[in-house]
C-alpha cells in the first residue's frame, strides 16, 4: 500500500557539484526536494520506489549505481542497500542522489518509464508498486513542460503554461484520478514533459485518500519544476 509519495524534478543542475556556481539559484528547489521526501521517510515506507523518466522501460533492483562522471564532476550514488551494481539512467540516479543525501539506508527500487507508455499502462505500474510491500513510498521524478520560454530547451509553446498548471493542481490536490491520471500524452511530449509517465504512475498507486502539499512550483531556464509530498 502506497503511504507517501514526493514529487521532484531530476536535472542534474540539482547536485550542487554538478551546478557549481549555478548551485545558490536552486538552494530553494532542493530545500524543497528534502522536505518533500522527508515526508516519505517519516511515513516509515518498507521500500521507496524511484520513478523517473528514460528511454526504456526497466526496473532495478537494491544496489542500482549512477555517477554523474558525464557531467564532469566525481559523484557517485548506490540506490538503497542492495548489492546489485546495475547501472541507473539519469532520472533515476538523481533520485538515488536525493534518497542519499535524505540518508535513507533501507530498501529501495527503481522504475523508469519512457513516454511512450501510455496513461493506462503507467497507471498499472503504479498499482504494481503499491502491491509491492505493506508499506511504500514513492520517489517520483521529473519535470513539466521543457518549453515554457524563449531560452527554454524546447523554445516557447503557448500551450506549456496551461499544460504546467493542470500538472500543478492535479500535484497540490493529490488528484489521482483526474488531473493526473487525464494528462495528454501526446499533448506532453510534444511540450516535451518528462513527468507525465511517472506521474501517471503515481496516479495509480495512490489508491486510497492522501493530504497534498504543493511545496515548490517555478520554471527555472523555461521548464516546469514542481515538488509535492503526498502522505
Amino acid at each position: 500500500m502506497l503511504v507517501a509519495a514526493a514529487v521532484c524534478p531530476c536535472p542534474p543542475l540539482l547536485v550542487p557539484e554538478v551546478a557549481s556556481g549555478a548551485a545558490p539559484e536552486l538552494d530553494g528547489l532542493r530545500t524543497a526536494c528534502d522536505t518533500a521526501l522527508g515526508a516519505v521517510l517519516a511515513a516509515e515506507p518498507e521500500v521507496v520506489w524511484v520513478v523517473g523518466p528514460d528511454a526504456e522501460h526497466s526496473s532495478f533492483d537494491d544496489g542500482g549505481t549512477g555517477s554523474f562522471q558525464p557531467y564532469g564532476v566525481d559523484v557517485s550514488v548506490v540506490l538503497g542497500d542492495g548489492g546489485a551494481p546495475e547501472p541507473l539512467p539519469a532520472s533515476l540516479t538523481v533520485g538515488a542522489w536525493l534518497l542519499q543525501r535524505a540518508g535513507w539506508a533501507g530498501r529501495a527500487r527503481g522504475l523508469a518509464v519512457p513516454d511512450y507508455l501510455e496513461p493506462d499502462l503507467c497507471a498499472a505500474n503504479g498499482v504494481r508498486l503499491a502491491q509491492s510491500a505493506g508499506r511504500v513510498g514513492l520517489l517520483v521524478v521529473g519535470e513539466g513542460s521543457a518549453r515554457r520560454s524563449l531560452k527554454a530547451p524546447g523554445y516557447l509553446d503557448d500551450r506549456a503554461e496551461g499544460f504546467d498548471a493542470v500538472v500543478s493542481r492535479g500535484l497540490a490536490t493529490a488528484d489521482a484520478d483526474g488531473a493526473l491520471s487525464t494528462l495528454d500524452d501526446e499533448l506532453a511530449y510534444e511540450l516535451m514533459a518528462s513527468g507525465r509517465a511517472p506521474w501517471q504512475v503515481l496516479a495509480g498507486a495512490a489508491a486510497g485518500s492522501l493530504d497534498a502539499e504543493l511545496l515548490y512550483e517555478d520554471a527555472p531556464y523555461g521548464v516546469g519544476y514542481f515538488v509535492a509530498a503526498w502522505t
